[in-house]
């Protein structure tokens, strides 16, 4: 085998030029799918961990069967929310876990009512990560121990022609489902552009929530918040694991569209990288196939010396074999360094930092050989096939 592999290297670079053009177009493909995987996958980071910032966190605690129930808010109190903080914040991956309240209920000014979320937060807490906290356009975000005061959004404040200032009526429904109302000053306005998520929810504060709503000292929830998107995975077994009498959730249950999101989106890039593992192996069979139309001479040679077909066969195949991981390592130590070198020159709110994803590179570097060898069946069949009086001829 080391004697056939020692040949096919030497037939290689015999005409460099021809081999450096097939490794040219695996470095490129490489390169262009390591720019595409970083791509999609910063914005997944960006799209889909704003998305959950949006709802709350990436996984939510509540009481079981509250699943069931979700999409009407039940106000049913979470039994030791501190053990849930404790059992989530000994997590690695785990940033911040809040207590809040979720319910549902109507605000109302001189305009009119409308429906909403009302959520009870810590502000101190989740102003760190919230998305309507780092979105504030006017006025500010609450302050831990305010009372009677809301924040509501843009699209909702224009509905109910308010501003920073204004008094408003919350009406909400509290514990054994009882109707609670209070006049409350809004201090704040976000803007998501996104006018449907902005009429849906209002902020105020958890103590106020509490005491609204005849919750004391009691949450509904805890949210928890990820370092990134994806890592739902290794975190709630073990939440669970510590936790069996708390019901556990992530945004695949509670928000099922945004899986159904990722999951269109990982579609495309798959087939967009087929597509390039596709045109790279079109490269290598054609490079192939000229090779051995140039080369039937010398091909009948060895096989009147003594190759069999087979181990002429073997000996195309190993050249292909050893141009497409050459070149997917190639590819992958240039297109690493282009990566840190943009990541470098970009600001820091552009690009965060450069990660190496070792398992992604070893696939991609088996699939590179993979679809080199299968590339290189239909040359290798052909100078099997070679009549040798004829290739000598030739």
């Amino acid at each position: 085998m080391v004697k056939y592999l020692k040949m096919a290297w030497r037939n290689l670079w015999r005409n460099w030029r021809r081999t450096s053009i097939a490794v040219v177009a695996i470095v490129l493909g490489v390169i262009l799918l390591l720019f595409f995987d970083g791509f999609i996958v910063g914005s997944d980071q960006a799209i889909f961990g704003n998305a959950v910032r949006l709802y709350g966190g990436n996984i939510q605690a509540h009481v079981p069967g509250y699943r069931e129930k979700a999409s009407r808010l039940p106000v049913t109190p979470l039994e030791n929310p501190d053990a849930v903080i404790a059992a989530a914040t000994a997590q690695p991956q785990v940033i911040a876990a809040a207590r809040r309240i979720n319910t549902g209920g109507i605000i109302s000014s001189r305009e009119g009512g409308f429906p909403v979320a009302i959520t009870g937060i810590e502000p101190s807490i989740e102003a760190t990560y919230s998305l309507q906290a780092e979105n504030i356009t006017q006025g500010r975000f609450l302050e831990d121990g305010e009372g009677d005061v809301v924040v509501i959004g843009q699209e909702l404040a224009r509905l109910l022609d308010a501003g920073v200032g204004d008094r408003v009526t919350l009406l909400g429904r509290g514990k054994n489902d009882q109707m609670r109302q209070r006049t409350m000053t809004i201090v704040g306005i976000y803007s998501l552009g996104v006018p449907e998520a902005e009429k849906g929810t209002v902020f105020i504060t958890l103590p106020e929530a509490q005491s609204l709503y005849n919750l004391r000292d009691e949450v509904t929830e805890v949210t928890i918040n990820l370092q990134n998107v994806g890592q739902e995975q290794a975190v709630v077994p073990v939440l669970q694991a510590a936790l069996p009498n708390v019901e556990i959730d992530t945004f695949d249950t509670l928000r099922p569209e945004i899986r159904e999101t990722i999951a269109s989106k990982l579609a495309f890039t798959s087939f967009f990288g087929l597509m390039v593992i596709f045109i790279a192996s079109i490269g290598i069979l054609n490079i192939q196939m000229m090779a051995v139309f140039e080369r039937t001479r010398e091909l009948g040679l060895v096989r009147a010396v003594g190759m069999t077909r087979r181990q002429l066969r073997r000996m195309v195949r190993l050249e292909a074999a050893m141009v497409a991981p050459f070149g997917a390592v190639l590819g992958i130590a240039v297109g690493l360094l282009f990566g840190w070198a943009v990541v470098t020159a970009l600001p820091q709110t552009i690009a965060g930092s450069v990660s190496v994803p070792l398992q992604p590179l070893l696939s991609l570097m088996l699939v590179a050989a993979f679809s080199g060898v299968l590339a290189a069946v239909l040359p290798a069949r052909r100078a099997g096939h070679l009549d040798v009086l004829d290739a000598i001829a030739h």
